[in-house]
C-alpha cells in the first residue's frame, strides 16, 4: 500500500473572511486533491477551514478533521472522511503536526497565528522539517511578514528564520506546486 501524504491547512473558521480569499483557499483544496494529497485540518465547516475541506472533498480527496469536543459550541464540524475528536487544542495541534508533510497557513485569526508560530518554532528548534507555506493572498499577511521583519531587525530572531518558511501570493504559485511534488518525490515525512 502506498504512503498517504498529508497537507495540513491552518485557517480561520470565520465567515467574515472575504469571499475571494475563501474561493482561493477552496482552490487550494482542489490542488491538494489533484496532487493526490490528503487534507488534515481543524475540522471546521465554515470560513477558510470549510473552504479547503470542500475543495478537497469535491475533487475526490480524503479529508481528516481533528477537533476538540468543545469546539462545536463555536463552529460547525465538516463531514470529514475521518473526524478525530480530542480533549484539548494542544492535542489537536499535536495530531495535525504528526500527520503533516507540509503546512499551509491560510487566512485566519488568533488560532491560525498560534498554529503558525508553533510549527515555525518547532522547525526553528529542529523538531519538524516539513515545509511551511504562508498564503499571503491579497496581502492578508503583509502585517505578519512585517512583524517577522521587525523581530529579525530588532535582533530577537536570527535572519535564518526566513529560511524556515515560504510566502506565496497565489495558490497557483509554481513554488507551492513544486513543494508538493518534491515532497512526494523524496518520500519525505
Amino acid at each position: 500500500m502506498s504512503k498517504r501524504f498529508y497537507a495540513c491547512v491552518y485557517g480561520g473558521a470565520s465567515e467574515h473572511i472575504d469571499d475571494v480569499l475563501k474561493e482561493d483557499v477552496k482552490h487550494l483544496g482542489k490542488i491538494i486533491a489533484d496532487e493526490r494529497y490528503s487534507l488534515v485540518y481543524g475540522a471546521g465547516a465554515t470560513g477558510c477551514m470549510g473552504a479547503v475541506a470542500r475543495g478537497v472533498s469535491e475533487n475526490g480527496g480524503y479529508v481528516m478533521g481533528i477537533s476538540p469536543y468543545f469546539i462545536r459550541s463555536f463552529e460547525e464540524i465538516f463531514a470529514c472522511d475521518n473526524t478525530v475528536m480530542v480533549d484539548t487544542m494542544s492535542e489537536r495541534k499535536t495530531l495535525m503536526e504528526k500527520h503533516a508533510d507540509v503546512f499551509f497557513i491560510a487566512p485566519g485569526g488568533i488560532g491560525t497565528m498560534d498554529e503558525f508560530f508553533q510549527v515555525l518554532t518547532l522547525k526553528y528548534l529542529e523538531r519538524l522539517s516539513a515545509p511551511i507555506v504562508v498564503l499571503n493572498l491579497n496581502g492578508f499577511y503583509d502585517s505578519l511578514i512585517k512583524l517577522i521583519d521587525d523581530i529579525v531587525g530588532l535582533g530577537a530572531a536570527k535572519e535564518s528564520l526566513y529560511d524556515l518558511f515560504d510566502v506565496v501570493t497565489s495558490v497557483e504559485d509554481e513554488k507551492l506546486i513544486k513543494i508538493l511534488r518534491d515532497i512526494k518525490k523524496a518520500g519525505l515525512r
